[in-house]
């Protein structure tokens, strides 16, 4: 059902605000000392430390060399992306778009890959797009009234697997995966898989503007009520089930796993800089 189309620092902040006259802490400290009048007392109680110090933190959001690998992060890259599948959109279908995300694709041989996710009134599309280039690679559309079944959970895997994450993340099926062939079951470049698996970007904690975007609960927030208005809105008996949304591990059939693991360590599916390779 679904279609492929190919296209640092801290920061000193000043505790005393303009105007305040009153003595800090340490001279009040050295005032009381040098008042031969004041009592023992007082003194004692003078030298406590304040319970109101403050500590100097970066910002939370910012990691910077995180942030620097990931030509998503690069200034207008991610507008840039955006504003192209805007176009694409408005020239092909003029769908209305619900919203977009940045989230990482874990195909069924467990390997992770950069993806743009737009939803719009008719259509979810999962965009590969090349960060460096600043182009579209690939584009698949997935009509949402073929969506019957949403799975969200942690990982699993079997038993004998080599290969395992952690983590939870969240499978769309627009197809039965019984139905699937042995041949595409087993081709790890198989575009022909009846669903989709996502989780979080890496880069998600980098900044507010990319925790929004890489959030895989605001996506599903905005995916559901898109695929059931989808399903009210078309026609055929088939189509009278409704949507299942199931909480349930989300199994990745991968045993040796040698694939997956040399490129998910080396992050081969990101537009990442990789440094200086020469001699």
């Amino acid at each position: 059902m679904s279609t492929i189309g190919n296209f640092d620092g801290f920061q000193p902040v000043s505790l005393k605000q303009e105007g305040d006259d009153q003595p800090s802490e340490t001279d009040q400290l050295s005032v009381e000392e040098g008042d031969p009048g004041k009592d023992p007392m007082s003194k004692q109680i003078s030298r406590q430390p304040s319970m109101t110090k403050s500590t100097l933190y970066p910002n939370p959001y910012h990691r910077p060399y995180i942030s620097r690998k990931y030509f998503a992060t690069r200034p207008g890259a991610i507008e840039t992306a955006v504003e192209d599948l805007k176009g694409h959109i408005a020239k092909t279908s003029g769908e209305k778009i619900e919203g977009f995300w940045l989230l990482t694709e874990i195909d069924h041989w467990n390997n992770e890959k950069e993806r743009i996710l737009l939803v719009t009134d008719k259509t979810l599309l999962i965009c590969k797009y090349d960060f460096i280039m600043l182009s579209c690679v690939q584009l698949q559309r997935i009509p949402l009234d073929a969506v019957y079944r949403i799975c969200l959970g942690k990982f699993a895997f079997p038993g004998m697997s080599l290969d395992k994450r952690q983590g939870e993340g969240l499978r769309i099926y627009w197809g039965s995966p019984e139905q699937q062939s042995l041949l595409s079951r087993w081709n790890p470049w198989s575009t022909e898989v009846p669903y989709a698996t996502f989780t979080e970007h890496p880069i998600r904690h980098t900044s507010e503007k990319f925790l929004e975007i890489c959030k895989l609960s605001g996506f599903t927030s905005k995916l559901v009520p898109a695929i059931q208005n989808a399903l009210k809105s078309s026609s055929g008996s088939e189509r009278q089930k409704g949507l299942m949304v199931l909480t349930e591990p989300i199994l990745i059939e991968t045993y040796m796993g040698l694939m997956s693991f040399i490129g998910n360590r080396n992050k081969l599916g990101y537009s990442l800089a990789r440094g200086s390779i020469g001699f």
